[in-house]
């Protein structure tokens, strides 16, 4: 798989065109069903499946057929389905996991759609439309299949009930995910995000959505729900405890990841003006609203930060000496958590140049701050220690204003003029794809 996509951001959303219903051009939705030995239940599926969408999609679909290293007669099948349905093709890998098939497939398919369902079809297929339909118009990065939303119904064992429940309850707790339902085999993305986020997505197996959405939803992709009637398979071949071992070693996995930074999320950034109309619009900085955001966030930490500091420190000297000492902590973390967290900047690369561009912004800070309490002392001699918080934190507003327009102008300028934060981005970044070339044959 290719991972030398550029470090600009996505473009916008745009709605996908109707195109020919007939399957003439090219697909809009290519659906992809993950098999490993099912001779058995592949056709019925298959079929019901093509009727389905033959009867109700109004756009160009494909069905893909992903057999993951077969031993029955299950690759006979598919070929047999793609000989017989112009709108049906197979692919044989030679190794097992889900992931790894929807891997493979995502990444050559040329949909602008791309799907995926389990064979044995335990969702109701009148969720698939209400499933791409953000993705078509333009809406939603991801879409996926919710058995635990309110308006859900759901047909299965209370064994795998609370699976599935404490599951997604690990994911909120550790991982601070959001979704509602990570395991549920219906989930859809947009081919313009696959290509870069499937790169940073390590596992191969039953882990592969549960990474893909909290890398998705920690770069800030919209992830679309859809409440679905759901019954459970009892004939179904997973293995709950391995499944589960793996699934919570990926947890730690992708939790120390994101802890400490090491996936680049700022290559599934979005641009300001997602919306079609909002791109006609002139003079609105690039990521604006975002980056407002992030530093209000990081200026109300910073400043309790300091807060505490000049507290601390005014216990032992002089308010001027208290002041300093506080604000120069306090900006240089106030430095570092803005380079990473609001304007994006992952390495090392200009780390030292931007801390000390940073100092600049803090010398103009000490400044006002210092000023207002030189005014203070002349005014009232010997002001309350209240009365000295009120004015620090009044100079304090003044002086974050001008340090967020100094940041985005000089320290942080937009990655796309070529500044200090288009530099400091890594040249490549996730790991090479274990599919790198095609498996097996397309028929």
């Amino acid at each position: 798989m290719r991972t030398d996509t550029p470090w600009s951001t996505l473009p916008a959303r745009d709605h996908l065109l109707a195109g020919a219903a007939d399957g003439a051009g090219p697909p809009v939705l290519d659906v992809v069903v993950p098999v490993y030995n099912e001779e058995k239940d592949l056709e019925p599926c298959v079929l019901r499946l093509h009727d389905h969408l033959a009867r109700t999609f109004p756009y160009a679909f494909r069905i893909t057929v992903a057999d993951n290293a077969s031993t029955d007669r299950t690759p006979q099948v598919a070929a047999r389905l793609a000989a017989a349905l112009p709108r049906v093709r197979s692919y044989r890998l030679e190794e097992k996991g889900r992931g790894r098939a929807l891997r493979t497939v995502w990444s050559h398919s040329d949909a602008p759609v791309l799907a995926y369902m389990d064979v044995d079809l335990s969702t109701d297929l009148n969720a698939l439309l209400p499933l791409v339909a953000p993705l078509i118009s333009g809406h939603s990065d991801l879409a996926i299949g919710s058995r635990l939303a309110r308006s859900s119904r759901v047909v299965r064992g209370s064994k795998r009930e609370f699976i599935s429940r404490a599951y997604n309850l690990i994911l909120r707790s550790s991982l601070a995910a959001r979704f509602s339902d990570a395991q549920c085999g219906f989930k859809a993305i947009r081919r313009e995000v696959a290509q870069r986020l499937l790169p940073m997505v390590e596992d191969t197996g039953w882990f592969f959505d549960t990474e893909m959405l909290v890398l998705a939803e920690r770069a800030g992709l919209r992830i679309h729900e859809v409440p679905v009637d759901w019954v459970d398979d009892p004939d179904s071949t997973v293995h709950i405890v391995r499944t589960a071992t793996d699934d919570l070693k990926g947890v730690w996995r992708v939790g120390r990841a994101l802890a400490v930074g090491a996936l680049p999320l700022d290559r599934l950034a979005r641009p300001f003006g997602d919306d079609p109309r909002d791109r006609a619009l002139s003079g609105v900085p690039r990521g604006l609203a975002r980056q407002l955001v992030g530093f209000c966030v990081v200026g109300a930490l910073s400043t309790l930060f300091y807060l505490a500091l000049y507290s601390l420190f005014r216990l032992g000297v002089g308010p001027q000496i208290a002041n300093g000492g506080a604000l120069l902590v306090s900006a240089v973390a106030n430095t570092a958590a803005n380079r990473r967290l609001t304007f994006g900047v992952r390495g090392r690369g200009g780390a030292v140049r931007h801390q000390a561009q940073g100092l600049v912004v803090f010398a103009i800070g000490l400044a006002l701050t210092s000023g207002s309490l030189a005014a203070l002392g002349a005014a009232s001699g010997s002001p309350s220690h209240g009365t000295e918080l009120a004015v620090l934190i009044a100079a304090n507003l003044a002086a974050t204003v001008l340090r967020f327009l100094l940041f985005r102008a000089w320290v942080f300028p937009d990655r796309a003029s070529g500044g200090p934060a288009a530099s400091a981005a890594p040249a490549s970044a996730g790991r090479a794809d274990d599919t790198h070339h095609e498996l097996g044959n397309v028929r």
